[in-house]
């Protein structure tokens, strides 16, 4: 029997679903499988964890789960059964929700001298066919992963997603998805059963690393190389963004590590929420230096002792 879903991502039963989206992404980054590589204990956890999360994020099968009418695995529980022979017409016999009503009414033929023994099929007890007929019960959502680049998930965009059912399905990915992020395509799950509407299709997005970009929230990072000459003397220079190059001046005797922000230069806006901004963080980069500059160095820290390091001689 499957765990209740409450209990794998350890909320009440009145947690929001801010409450359920929070515990489900604690667990997700703590069992990730990327993060345990050949841990099947951990990949269970996250497995259970992402059922539990399909199941509480769906208000419909949260409510559903929480009357009793669903297990936590979703099929029908007996207590829908028994709910549904006594939310039916006075003198209906016993209704099941599913695809083995047969099987169901020779169980209950053998209970009550009904089904085959006494000449009634199996459809005397509330098949598709039935006197009530059986409720619509909707299907299964399916799960499935997409590998994003990162500046797709930055600026947004369209790809495309092959399941196992051999479906190829265009995926529009909203500006500013992050890592993680579970996108939802409405009816794209598994089929109903008693006319009942499909289940969804929920992928989990996994955004792949970028060569030079970070992203902090909506901000994206950035370390730029520059020349002793350029930190020293000040300079323009061309710094990438998600939307394009921009120039960035560095300002005259510039350290290195130094940042600089570049506003509105982050993740586009998106859902309500303004552009990030970029930060450039100088990297100092001493190239090949020459005799003459070995000199004018030289020179220069012979009129210049002081001593970067001082701080660090006094431990407290």
């Amino acid at each position: 029997m499957a765990q209740d879903p409450y209990q794998i991502l350890g909320v009440p039963r009145t947690a929001s679903q801010d409450d359920i989206k929070a515990a489900f992404r604690k667990l997700a980054k703590k069992h990730h499988p990327d993060l345990n590589p050949g841990n099947a204990a951990a990949e269970a956890r996250f497995k259970a964890a992402s059922a539990a999360n399909e199941m509480l994020s769906d208000p419909e099968r949260r409510a559903s789960f929480d009357r009793g009418d669903i297990d936590a695995e979703g099929k029908p529980s007996e207590r829908a059964f028994y709910r549904q022979y006594a939310d039916a017409q006075e003198g209906a016999r016993y209704q099941h929700a599913g695809a083995d009503d047969a099987a169901f009414a020779d169980i209950f033929a053998d209970l009550f001298n009904h089904g085959g023994r006494s000449g009634h099929g199996a459809a005397g007890f509330g098949g598709a066919g039935g006197p009530g007929g059986a409720r619509p019960v909707r299907g299964q959502h399916i799960q499935a992963r997409l590998a994003v680049p990162f500046m797709l998930a930055t600026s947004g965009g369209a790809t495309r997603i092959s399941l196992p059912d051999g479906r190829n399905l265009e995926v529009t990915i909203p500006a500013g998805t992050d890592d993680g992020q579970v996108l939802r395509l409405r009816g794209q799950g598994e089929a109903g059963w008693n006319g009942g509407p499909a289940g969804d299709l929920l992928i989990e997005v996994n955004v792949e690393p970028h060569a030079f970009f970070r992203r902090d929230g909506d901000d994206i990072h950035i370390d730029l190389p520059v020349t002793v000459a350029e930190a020293v003397l000040g300079a323009k220079v061309t710094v990438p963004t998600p939307t394009g190059p921009v120039t960035l001046t560095v300002p005259r005797h510039s350290d290195h590590g130094k940042r600089l922000r570049l506003r509105g230069r982050g993740v586009p806006a998106h859902a309500g929420r303004a552009e990030g901004d970029l930060y450039v963080t100088l990297h100092l980069v001493v190239g090949k230096p020459d005799a003459a500059l070995e000199q004018a160095l030289g020179d220069w820290a012979e009129r210049h002792p002081d001593d970067p390091r001082a701080h660090l001689k006094v431990v407290p």
